[in-house]
């Protein structure tokens, strides 16, 4: 029987447009290991281990607005609705409704993506949090 390559072909689109990234790569479970000094020991490395296959929800929001109800339900197909975002503004990257980065959108074989353009940093998250 013949393999699918469909999904293959993407994920070799998708793996190009990553590889052409200027920017280094997200440091991974390996800086919390050098960063602890237990590296020898493994004891955080497995603690990091036990949450890296937890899901969360990625969210990457164009716009936002609010709206009556009654304009609400008189939406139809083709109805416009005007959003608070810009065009060509950076996107918001939401981790289960948390700002984590800003980036532009990507098309790669007529699907959508996101290039990451702007970290925000933990200091950042904290100080959005307490406004």
């Amino acid at each position: 029987m013949p393999e699918d390559t469909t999904q293959t072909i993407d994920e070799n689109d998708w793996a190009a447009a990553m590889a052409e990234q200027t920017a280094p790569a997200a440091p991974g479970p390996e800086i919390f290991k050098e960063l602890s000094g237990t590296a020898a020991s493994g004891g955080l490395a497995k603690d990091i281990d036990f949450i890296l296959d937890i899901p969360v929800l990625l969210t990457v929001e164009l716009g936002r607005t609010k709206i009556a109800i009654k304009n609400l339900l008189q939406l139809a197909q083709g109805s416009v609705v005007e959003l608070d975002g810009l065009a060509g503004e950076p996107m918001d990257v939401l981790v289960n409704g948390c700002l984590i980065a800003q980036g532009e959108v990507v098309v790669v074989n007529d699907k959508f993506g996101v290039r990451l353009t702007d970290i925000i940093t933990p200091a950042e998250r904290i100080r959005k949090l307490n406004k």
